[in-house]
């Protein structure tokens, strides 16, 4: 056959990818062993961001709180209802926007973890503030939607004869230090189980209202008795769930740091 005639095929090479400066720069130093990983930091909440999840995040609690007093009224819904509902109500609302916040919803593990140094103390009044405010906004709207159905003063937390002041203060005391010691070991300490703190604490919200529930109500949280006091108007033993949780808290955080280990820093 006449080579002239002869068919050639052009075989085209493998397509080059031109890389760039970076890539080449980067491409070199992954050969050498000379790489390093670099994070992008991640944006954090302003203020207004925070004190609306504060807001909300109490919100959610009171108003399941206080609901399922008002429910026992109807439905003769015993402690262990109660108490179920109000730590399901914690887990839910630390779920929902703890990570905006931190997930306080309470004005005694707001001034714990800042006296501790875990929180900025410059936070601390408008935290406090939002907590009181969702507190107040939770009860009012319990009262419109139940107004003239229920008695509604089973939303206050009190305590009755032969329960003394003192009495009543060691339980809150008690109670809420059990309530705060959860805290630290699971959502404060890095070495503590993240993903499982919410249901941790809703669960120790759940056990102390049963055992404490019947005694003084177990508020644990001066926002939960200050919301339904203030739409009432009736302060009569507030001191107790103000000093109490707020003792309580401060003494569990206060213990907790003998079991903190400094936190090794990676390279």
């Amino acid at each position: 056959m006449d080579d002239s005639h002869s068919l050639s095929v052009h075989v085209d090479s493998p397509a080059k990818f031109e890389l760039s400066h970076e890539q080449q720069q980067r491409q070199i130093k992954l050969m050498m062993g000379q790489t390093t990983t670099t994070f992008e930091p991640q944006p954090s909440p302003s203020i207004i961001q925070k004190g609306i999840a504060e807001i909300a995040g109490t919100y959610i609690l009171i108003f399941c709180g206080c609901g399922a007093a008002l429910v026992k009224e109807k439905l003769q819904l015993t402690i262990i209802g109660i108490a179920v509902v109000s730590g399901l109500a914690l887990t839910v609302a630390i779920y929902s926007v703890g990570h905006v916040s931190g997930g306080h919803f309470n004005p005694a593990v707001t001034i714990a973890l800042a006296l501790v140094r875990k929180f900025q103390f410059k936070l601390a009044p408008m935290y406090v503030m939002c907590q009181l405010v969702g507190s107040t906004l939770a009860t009012m709207s319990l009262k419109v939607l139940y107004h003239g159905k229920v008695d509604f003063g089973v939303t206050l937390t009190k305590y009755t004869s032969p329960t003394s002041d003192l009495n009543a203060l060691l339980w809150e005391i008690i109670i809420t230090s059990i309530l705060m010691f959860t805290i630290c070991g699971v959502a404060t300490d890095h070495r503590g189980s993240k993903d499982l703190a919410g249901v941790a604490i809703g669960i120790a919200v759940l056990i102390n209202i049963v055992i404490a529930g019947p005694t003084t109500g177990a508020s644990m949280n001066p926002a939960r008795s200050l919301g339904p006091a203030i739409v009432l108007g009736v302060y009569k033993s507030i001191w107790v769930y103000i000093i109490g949780p707020t003792l309580g808290a401060i003494l569990a955080s206060m213990v907790y740091m003998f079991l903190r280990v400094p936190q090794q820093t990676k390279p």
